[in-house]
C-alpha cells in the first residue's frame, strides 16, 4: 500500500504517474487531506482511497509519502510516527527538511528517502533528485526511483547536492516561464500564438540537449551564423547580462535553501 500524507498538486502528480505506469492500482493507494472537500476531490479525480485521518493512512503504508509543507512536519510526524510500519519506506518531498532533522522528529529508526521533484511532474516531465539514509536498501531505492521515473526522470545524488538541485531544477521552471513570457511580449505576434511558438522552441531546445548529448554551447553555436540574426540576438543578451543574471538567481536560490536547512 502506498499512502500520501497530503493530497496537493505534487502528490496528485505522483499518484497519476504511478497509476498511468501501472506500478500500482487505485485500490492500493491512499491519500489524506485536511478538508473533506479535498478528500472528495481525490476520490473523484483519482479513484483512490482518501481520508482526513493521517494516522490511519500511515498504519497501512508500505511506502509513506510526506507530501505536506515543511512547516507542518513538527505537527504531523508526531501524530503518525508510532503508527508507521517497522519496514515502511518514508519518502519526503519537502524542501528545507534534512534527513537528519526528519529522523529526529520521528524519534526512532526509519527507512527514509528524501526527494526533490519539480512542478513539471504535473505533465509527466519531472526531474527529481533522490537521496536516502543508510537504512534504505538498494532494492528499496530502486523501488522509489521507479516511482519517480514514472512521471519524468530521476537521479540519485548525495544530500549535500540537494540545495544545488533546487536551484538547477526545483525552482528553475519559474525562470523558464519568465523567459517564455518575455519572448512572447517582445513583438507583435498575438499573445496566445507567441506563447505556443516560444514554449515549443524551449521544449525542442531542451530535447536537443538531452538527446544529442552535445554541450549547450555547441548547440548554440550551431544556430548562430556569423553576421546573422541569431548572433545579433545572442550578443544583445550577453550585453544585457543574461548569463550573469541567471547565475546570480541560481546562487540566491541555493543560498535560500541552505538558510532553510539551518
Amino acid at each position: 500500500m502506498i499512502s500520501f500524507i497530503g493530497g496537493g498538486n505534487m502528490a496528485t502528480a505522483i499518484i497519476s504517474g504511478i497509476l498511468s505506469s501501472g506500478l500500482s492500482d487505485s485500490d492500493h493507494i491512499c491519500a489524506t487531506a485536511a478538508h473533506e472537500s479535498s478528500v472528495i476531490r481525490l476520490k473523484k479525480t483519482l479513484h483512490i482511497e482518501a481520508t482526513t485521518d493521517n494516522k490511519a493512512a500511515a498504519q497501512k503504508a508500505d511506502i509513506l509519502f510526506l507530501a505536506i509543507k515543511p512547516n507542518m512536519f513538527h505537527k504531523v510526524i508526531p501524530e503518525i510516527r508510532h503508527a508507521v510500519k517497522k519496514n515502511a519506506i518514508i519518502v519526503s518531498i519537502a524542501a528545507g527538511q534534512t534527513i537528519e532533522r526528519i529522523e529526529e522528529i520521528f524519534e526512532n529508526s526509519i527507512k527514509l528517502v528524501r526527494v526533490m521533484p519539480n512542478t513539471p511532474a504535473m505533465v509527466g516531465a519531472a526531474m527529481s533528485a533522490i537521496c536516502c539514509n543508510d537504512a534504505v536498501t538498494d532494492e528499496d531505492l530502486a523501488e522509489i526511483q521507479a516511482i519517480f521515473n514514472s512521471f519524468g526522470k530521476s537521479e540519485v545524488v548525495s544530500e549535500s547536492m540537494i540545495d544545488t538541485v533546487i536551484g538547477v531544477s526545483g525552482s528553475s521552471p519559474a525562470y523558464v516561464y519568465m523567459f517564455i513570457e518575455a519572448m512572447a511580449d517582445a513583438d507583435g505576434m498575438p499573445r496566445a500564438q507567441a506563447y505556443k511558438f516560444a514554449a515549443q522552441a524551449v521544449l525542442g531546445s531542451a530535447k536537443m540537449v538531452l538527446e544529442t548529448g552535445k554541450h549547450p554551447g555547441e548547440l548554440k553555436d550551431a544556430v548562430c551564423s556569423p553576421g546573422g540574426t541569431t548572433i545579433e540576438a545572442v550578443a544583445t543578451l550577453e550585453k544585457a547580462g543574461l548569463r550573469n543574471a541567471v547565475i546570480e538567481a541560481q546562487r540566491a536560490c541555493v543560498q535560500k535553501s541552505r538558510d532553510m536547512n539551518s
